[in-house]
């Protein structure tokens, strides 16, 4: 061992030991100079399964195990079920180092809190949302037990980057120093990810005042090893020359089925729906064909038991497990070593095609990715989207930038957040009985997480959120929570910022399956899938909120509701470019490497030939029968900047996939409009924005005046800047 490893706290050398690992791996020993200085933060960003969580708390609890009257170590989630798995990980070395180890969110029995209220020691494992209810509620009992915080980690950060609810972990960190007192000597925050994008900028977002140095470590030496193949389907397709046709998904199934039987997988499949349905189809087949079911869903709805019993079946490693999953599986538990990743469908981005790819290969395996792809048959009323087979070529876009670019998707920066800052704006007033408005702007916009904000819209904020009783200020000239803001306040989803829909349960029995969202109306009678499984509705309680079902064999899935992510530039660009060359292969050592299967290649050959037959190697712009076309090659900003524009002019255009539609309309129009636009001067994304008539994405957006959620949503939709170089270079 290392002089590094020779830095470690005996018993902390001793637990290693006992692992029977031969060495630690460089980033752990590279890690644990840094962590030790504790005068500094620190960002970990290495690939799934690489270390990352001993690269921190071995050198972590070597300095902290000897601290008492508090905690030592604060660890913060963005999933409770990654809490239980570090729990379950970190037991064993804080037994060696006499260390308690809390789990602390909203499943934790009160009993186990009350324990660590008593004696608040060790490392306490926590989501922002539990960190926000002990501010409000607890914040005497925090600053005492926090006192003696040596670091504060945040998992999965690339997971909050960017996003509603990385503002409120900003700005709760914030306000932890601020109970503290220790704004001049804050605590080391540690950031640990797979895939950060643009890693040069992610300490400015770990830290926005910058009152720490950081230092970045990232694995140099990461050798795993790939496997990679793209699948093609057709929507429909003849059998034996009949005329009976096959849903693309049935195939999909059949292939999952003959790939997975027989040992542990994992099949992604993006949205809720899919997943139960593809679940639902599989645990058919293996009842169709007399054998012991192997298929599973996992997805946010499904009650907790049912998704702990399933990770703990793949954990064991015993039992051949497939899970049929969404994002929940993404992230970094530890659900062992699973033979393959199957992606159905395009993934949401190419981060979290690099996390999915990272959650197989483990203990010296090669990692093994299988991306299954439908596309429509082509027929005289198909269209565009069709034509260029842009599923299949955005998935291989992104296989290129994972594989032989090492790229992902930087966090978008410029949003505005205004649905979070006015719920920071209630949690701290709500913390403390009463602010200053000059304490709040200096807390949390000009020393803290929400710069985008300027003076005169935090001013409108704060004079809105007054006008709607969410807010009044006293004579003295503290502002303290209205009549309104009490109800949101002492309400239980007010610790999140992310929407909380109410949700009907789904009980057979005295057995609670799961949650579906209101937004999925059921009847009495009507036929679901849920849990992979097929069930009947029996009753409906509207009062307590319970579906009542039994088991049935019919069935459809309920409409789960839920929209994907927004595709980024790099990611259009780079299918440009494939379709350019007419090559999707990945260079590997020198070579390039096709990975797509004989249906794949032909699917991507059609595509290539309608490509190059609009001639759109040369033109942005083209007219099939009555509609015109602008494909921008460009991320879903600048399309639904250009789409917007154009429907400002009159023309009913629309887009999917990142082609524009402009119905009943010539190319010369579509140009000549755009054109005439640019030259007057393009409207601003707030006044974008202004003509959608539902903004409200947020949990709070329905409470700003109309400016600000204008404002914010255009932010989070539009880009006017790029929109502006792009026509600059294809209106000449």
């Amino acid at each position: 061992m290392s002089h590094a490893y020779d830095s470690l706290d005996p018993r902390v050398r001793k637990w290693v030991y006992k692992q029977g690992w031969p060495s630690l791996r460089s980033l752990q020993e590279n890690a644990i100079p840094a962590i030790l200085a504790g005068d500094r933060d620190v960002l970990i960003s290495a690939g799934t399964a690489a270390g990352k969580t001993e690269a921190f708390f071995l050198p972590a609890c070597s300095a902290t195990a000897d601290i008492t009257g508090g905690f030592g170590i604060v660890y913060i989630s963005p999933l409770k079920a990654l809490i239980n798995d570090q729990y379950r990980r970190l037991e064993s070395l804080g037994e060696a180092l006499d260390m308690p180890v809390t789990p602390w969110h909203g499943d934790v029995p009160q009993s186990r809190k009350q324990k660590a209220r008593a004696n608040p020691s060790g490392i306490l494992l926590i989501t922002p949302e539990s960190l926000e209810y002990l501010l409000i509620n607890s914040s005497g009992w925090l600053k005492q037990a926090f006192s003696p915080v040596a670091y504060v980690v945040i998992d999965e950060f690339h997971a909050f980057i960017g996003t509603e609810r990385g503002m409120q972990l900003l700005s709760l960190l914030n306000r932890i120093d601020h109970v503290l007192g220790c704004h001049d000597n804050p605590i080391p925050r540690v950031a640990l990810s797979a895939t950060l994008g643009e890693l040069e900028k992610v300490p400015a977002q770990m830290r926005p005042d910058k009152q720490l140095e950081c230092v970045t470590i990232t694995d140099s030496n990461s050798s795993a090893r790939l496997q990679v193949q793209v699948k093609g389907y057709l929507e429909q397709v003849r059998v034996k020359g009949e005329e009976l046709k096959v849903p693309a998904e049935e195939l999909v199934c059949a292939d999952i089925f003959r790939l997975c039987r027989g040992d542990s997988h994992l099949v992604f499949a993006n949205s809720r729906k899919r997943t139960e349905s593809i679940a639902a189809t599989l645990s058919d087949m293996c009842e169709q064909k007399v054998v012991p079911n192997e298929f599973f869903p996992h997805h946010g709805s499904l009650a907790s038991d049912l998704r702990e019993t399933l990770e703990k079946r793949l954990q064991r490693g015993d039992i051949p497990t497939t899970a049929i999953c969404t994002m929940t599986l993404e992230l970094g538990i530890d659900i062992g070593k699973v033979q393959s990743v199957i992606q159905v469908t395009p993934p949401h981005s190419v981060s979290s095609l690099r996390q999915r790819m990272g959650r197989s290969g483990r203990r010296g395996s090669p990692s093994v990715l299988r991306m299954l792809i439908t596309e429509n048959e082509l027929t005289a009323t198909s269209d565009l989207i069709d034509y260029l087979r842009l599923q299949l070529v955005q998935s291989m876009a992104m296989i290129r930038l994972t594989i032989s670019k090492q790229w992902f998707e930087p966090a978008d920066i410029h949003q505005k957040h205004y649905s979070t800052l006015l719920h920071q704006i209630l949690a701290i007033i709500a913390q403390w009985g009463g602010v200053r408005a000059d304490q709040l702007w200096l807390q949390l916009c000009q020393k803290g997480p929400f710069r985008n904000v300027d003076l005169s819209s935090f001013k409108m904020l704060l004079k809105h959120m007054g006008a709607i009783g969410l807010l009044s200020q006293l004579a003295s000239g503290e502002v303290i929570v209205g009549a309104e803001g009490e109800k949101l306040t002492n309400h239980y989803t007010f610790y999140a910022v992310f929407n909380t829909p109410e949700e009907f349960r789904i009980v057979t029995g005295s057995r609670t399956l799961g949650t579906i969202p209101v937004d999925s109306p059921l009847l009495p009678g009507q036929h679901i899938i849920f849990g992979g499984l097929r069930w009947r509705v029996t009753e409906i309680d509207a009062e307590k909120k319970v579906i009542y079902v039994e088991a049935t064999r019919g069935g459809r899935p309920p409409r789960f509701s839920g929209g994907g992510m927004s595709v980024h530039d790099v990611v259009r660009q780079e299918m440009l470019t494939i379709y350019t060359e007419g090559d999707y292969r990945i260079a590997v050592g020198g070579q390039r490497v096709d990975y797509a299967d004989a249906a794949a290649r032909s699917l991507f050959s059609e595509g290539c030939d309608y490509f190059r037959n609009y001639h759109l190697q040369d033109t942005n712009f083209i007219t099939l029968g009555q509609h015109s076309y602008v494909i921008p090659w460009m991320g879903d900003k600048v399309v639904n900047t250009i789409t917007a524009l154009l429907v400002r002019s009159g023309f009913k255009a629309s887009s999917s996939a990142g082609v524009i539609e402009a119905e009943y309309s010539s190319v010369a129009s579509v140009r000549h409009t755009l054109k005439h636009m640019m030259q007057s001067g393009l409207p601003s994304e707030a006044e974008l924005a202004a003509d959608v008539p539902k903004k409200v994405l947020n949990k709070y957006d329905e409470l700003l005046p109309e400016s600000l959620l204008a404002n914010g949503y255009g932010a989070k939709a539009y880009d006017i800047e790029g929109t502006r170089i792009w026509l600059q270079e294809h209106l000449q």
